[in-house]
Formats: C-alpha cells, structure tokens, sequence
C-alpha cells in the first residue's frame, strides 16, 4: 500500500492510522499526507481514506461502479481520488470518523434521520431501475441470505435443526412477499454504521458496493429498525407512515399503509434472520466476537414480527421452544422487549 502511495501516486505520508473496522475483508486506513505530488482533483486535501481490499477476497470493481452511479443520482458518496485494481487500493475522500451511531440520541434523531430520508428517496426515486448494470434481489438471493440463518446461528452456534416443515413455509412467505414489491435500487446496508455526519451535504453514505434492484422497504428497515440501535415501536411506526406517504405522493408505491407495513415487517424479518447468521459467521469463522453483542436485539426484531403474523406462529414456536434457550445457554440472555431501552448503542 505505501509503495503505491509513496512511488506511484508521490504522496509524502506524515500520518497513517486504521481508520474502521468491517465485517470483510476490507481494511480502512485514515492517511495525511503533504500537500507536494497531490493532482488538481485533490490539491486542497491533506486527509484521506485507503481502502485495503486484497483482490483475492475482495473486488473493488463493483464499488467504483456503484459509487459513480449514486453520485450521479446526488448520493453523497466518497470522491475516487486514485484507485489500484491489480492491488486493490482505493485513495478515497474522507469523511470523518462521526456516524449516524455515534450521534443519535433523542435530541439529534429527527434531524439526523430526516437527512437519512431525503437522501434515500434520491437514491430510490433518481437511481435508474433499468440498465444500471446492478444484480436483482431474486429469489435465489433471497433464500441464499436465509440460508446464513440457518447454518451458521442455528447450526453453528446453538447446534440445533429446525424442521423443515417449520423452515420451509418461513422461506416462502418472506420470499414472496419481497418479490411482490415495487423494486428500486437497495443500497442493503442502510444503516446508522453506514450514514456519516458531515458539515455540508448529509449524510455521506458508505458501503454500498452491494447495491442491488430490490425490494422497497428494504433500506428503510435496515434503518429504522437496525441492528446497532433501537427506538420505540411508535416512533418507528410514526417514521415508517411518514416514509410511506411521501413514496405514495411520489407514485413509487400503490398500496395502502396496511400492506406496506406487512412489507416493512417481513422484509425486516428477512434481513435480521440474515443479520443473526452473520454475526454468528463473524464470530466463528473470522474471531469477530464483538458481532454476539448485537444478536440480542436482532432478536428481537424477529420475534416481535413473528408475533404478529399468524402464518409465522410455528415459527415463533420453534424460537420460543428451542432457539432462545439455546442461545440464552451460550451467551447473554435476550432482552425481554422488542424495544429495549429508548437508545441502545454497541461499539464494535
């Protein structure tokens, strides 16, 4: 990395530090630099971001991709100074080290969320659906990520089966109900880790080189009822109609409030199941235990969904019955509410 940025790019580094930590094989370093070699398009920075992401583990082709496409649609997202595909080093614009998580608290989350709104309605209202060249959220996709569920939490970590008979309808509801939804572009990580506060053009937003066509609600979800952090259920409800509305009056949906909450709740369904499996995977394939800590939350999510819809009762069996004994056997028990305190914050 340093050959590339010292030889081939002839920046002088006064200043090199590990600037996040991911759940892949990614790794982010915050540099400074001098001012002397920097080219025109970033005569006037000092700080930047290089991502480190070997081309064995990682492809960078698709960010650089999706990054111009979200650009183009006024997403704020980070400037490509210079970028290294044989090597799989980005020179990325920095935009601090504050996310939404590290800020949000009853007297910042209205504004701080509104900024989250606006910027993914231009995401799903200016981003093209057709001729993006992005993959669609498919049904093979679809069980694939439920799949992660099912091997590396149930499996894995608790050493338990789920019967088929119980698995399978779960499968099928979830599936059809994401298929059946207006797509637009997905971000699929739309979430408090992944929104930075910055002075001007809020949020700046990461992550996204798994950009998909896919489900509406999908990023909604993965933002008001995130795996980092949780509100009240009425403030979700209140921010959710408030969301829909605004996608009606712009004709992006054509239901009424009823069955976009069903969306909501089941795409919010599909994704935690997915959620819980990885941060199971993180634990035990890559030592990253700190992801258990957020289990418990998921969780909660997902039994409070399955409360609610009785075609998902047997399902709500078998985690009641089996699931969260287990899991309350190898680590900290599960939070009784599904909103657990009014913030509730994790550093990973």
């Amino acid at each position: 990395m340093f050959d590339w940025l010292e030889n081939d790019l002839l920046l002088t580094i006064t200043a090199c530090a590990p600037a996040s930590s991911d759940a892949s094989f990614r790794r982010y370093f915050r540099v400074r630099v001098s001012n002397d070699g920097m080219d025109a398009g970033a005569v006037n920075k000092q700080q930047f971001i290089v991502m480190d992401a070997p081309p064995t583990k990682e492809n960078i082709e698709p960010f650089i991709r999706i990054a111009k496409l979200l650009a183009q649609s006024g997403i704020n997202v980070p400037n490509i100074f210079h970028q290294n595909l044989t090597d799989g080093f980005l020179l990325l614009e920095d935009f601090g080290s504050q996310c939404f998580l590290d800020r949000l608290d009853a007297a910042t989350a209205a504004d701080l969320y509104q900024t989250a709104f606006d910027s993914l309605f231009k995401l799903q209202t200016l981003t093209p659906v057709q001729n993006a060249g992005l993959p669609h959220y498919d049904e093979p996709l679809l069980r694939k990520e439920l799949a992660i569920f099912d091997e590396w939490f149930l499996g894995q970590l608790l050493d338990i089966q789920i019967p088929a008979a119980v698995w399978e309808p779960v499968r099928a509801v979830l599936t059809a109900s994401a298929l059946e939804q207006p797509g637009t572009c997905v971000h699929r990580d739309y979430h408090s880790r992944n929104l930075m506060v910055l002075d001007s053009d809020s949020p700046g937003v990461i992550d996204f080189q798994d950009a998909v066509i896919g489900p509406i609600t999908y990023d909604l979800v993965s933002l008001l009822r995130d795996c980092y952090i949780a509100w009240p259920e009425a403030q979700v409800e209140q921010w959710r109609n408030d969301y829909f509305e605004r996608l009606r009056q712009a004709g992006l949906v054509h239901c009424g409030p009823a069955q976009f909450k069903r969306w909501f709740d089941l795409m919010g369904l599909q994704r935690h199941l997915k959620a819980i499996g990885i941060f199971s995977r993180l634990h035990l394939r890559d030592g990253k235990s700190n992801y258990l800590n957020d289990i418990p939350r998921t969780l909660n999510y997902v039994t409070a969904v399955c409360v609610a819809y009785p075609e998902l009762a047997e399902f709500n069996d078998f985690l009641h019955d089996h699931a969260l004994p287990a899991h309350g056997k190898c680590s900290a028990p599960v939070l009784s509410a599904v909103e657990g305190p009014v913030l509730s914050k994790v550093e990973v």
